[in-house]
């Protein structure tokens, strides 16, 4: 570990692998990059334990934090085990404010208990009934970047995820938002960097402004669009 560079974690989104960073290049010699992925939860594992668990991992001092989605969740309830330098979020919330209206109806009715995630684990099956281009190609992308399709984890994350109970904001989250995410819409989203076209998955889409701006963000001399 050089203890002149600046050691960045990224955790990737829900079901997703590391492999969704491929595209993100920061200086090397400005920055030491880590890859981390999901681990399988133990029985029904609160989120506060699971963060306890994932920040064990993080071995480098006053880290920077970066989370995706889900991912985004995760780091900032891994940060109240460690002592980071800065955390960022991409294409994820804050707090369960922030949640659309549709997340807050699932919470409600517990409808989130009927996504039959096993579906997910064969790629194959599901390719059977997409139709059209577009949601072929999307398929693909599931296929190579969702990796992670045990049952027991994909039921476990959505629970979390709809569940968590966070409601007051941590001001020194760093948000980096698209407006055109169709998961967490921008019109529910306050006080981000915003990213003009960027989807859910603008990790992938979105690698170059993301490769351009996050040395700057990380470093807080970022001065782009946001919203407050």
């Amino acid at each position: 570990m050089d203890n002149t560079k600046t050691s960045v974690y990224f955790m990737p989104g829900l079901a997703a692998s590391s492999l969704i960073f491929e595209r993100i290049t920061l200086p090397q010699d400005l920055f030491e990059v880590y890859l981390l992925d999901w681990e399988l939860p133990i029985g029904e594992e609160s989120l506060t334990d699971y963060a306890r668990r994932m920040a064990q991992k993080i071995t480098a001092p006053n880290p920077v934090l970066i989370g995706v989605s889900f991912g985004g969740i995760l780091v900032q309830e891994m940060a109240v085990f460690l002592n980071p330098q800065k955390v960022i979020i991409i294409s994820s919330v804050k707090s369960n404010l922030e949640f659309p209206r549709r997340m807050k109806i699932a919470k409600t009715t517990k409808a989130y208990k009927l996504i039959p995630t096993s579906i997910f684990s064969n790629m194959e099956k599901l390719s059977a009934f997409s139709f059209g281009k577009s949601i072929a190609q999307r398929l693909k992308l599931y296929e190579r970047y969702l990796s992670v399709r045990n049952v027991k984890y994909l039921d476990w994350a959505i629970e979390r995820i709809v569940l968590w109970d966070r409601t007051q904001v941590d001001t020194s989250v760093v948000h980096i938002h698209g407006d055109a995410d169709e998961v967490f819409p921008i019109q529910y989203i306050s006080d981000c960097i915003v990213v003009k076209g960027g989807t859910h998955i603008m990790i992938l889409s979105k690698y170059k402004w993301l490769n351009e701006n996050l040395p700057a963000i990380i470093a807080g001399t970022f001065s782009g669009y946001s919203i407050k």
